[in-house]
């Protein structure tokens, strides 16, 4: 586990991300059933749960499901340095896939690796909860101001 190498974040802010997910109305990621566990400073662990609506026909996690857990695990990373407003945008993002997830969750850590100006550069994990590392991934993001 990575969290460890971040700080906590202010209580505000806490408090704040703390709510990640639980939209007014329903969004893709929590279609999917993602739940946040932890956000601090640069770091966010999420986890897919596991329900047979997520297999493909060969009876593993489908790819897709674990790429929504990547690129979304790093948006509260990415968005906890900023004020509410902000927007954020996937660029790019690589995924590889290490070994199936079947029949279980799968817990995803996302982390900055460095920010600049107008991007931001990621880094997931993605592991089955029996602990077998499945999948990582490598996502740029674009930040942006509110408008107006």
């Amino acid at each position: 586990m990575h969290a460890d190498r971040f700080a906590p974040l202010p209580p505000d802010v806490a408090e704040r991300w703390a709510k990640f997910g639980s939209w007014d109305r329903t969004y893709f990621p929590s279609l999917v059933g993602l739940q946040l566990e932890e956000v601090r400073a640069d770091y966010c662990r999420m986890r897919l749960p596991y329900r047979p609506e997520l297999d493909q026909p060969h009876g593993v996690v489908h790819g897709g499901a674990i790429a929504t857990l990547i690129d979304t695990v790093v948006v509260p990373a990415v968005g906890a340095a900023y004020e509410p407003g902000w927007e954020y945008a996937t660029v790019t993002m690589d995924v590889q896939y290490l070994a199936a997830v079947v029949r279980e969750d799968a817990v995803a850590e996302g982390w900055v690796v460095q920010r600049g100006r107008s991007l931001v550069f990621c880094r997931a994990e993605v592991t089955t909860a029996s602990g077998r590392l499945a999948a990582t991934g490598s996502l740029t993001y674009r930040v942006r101001p509110p408008r107006g």
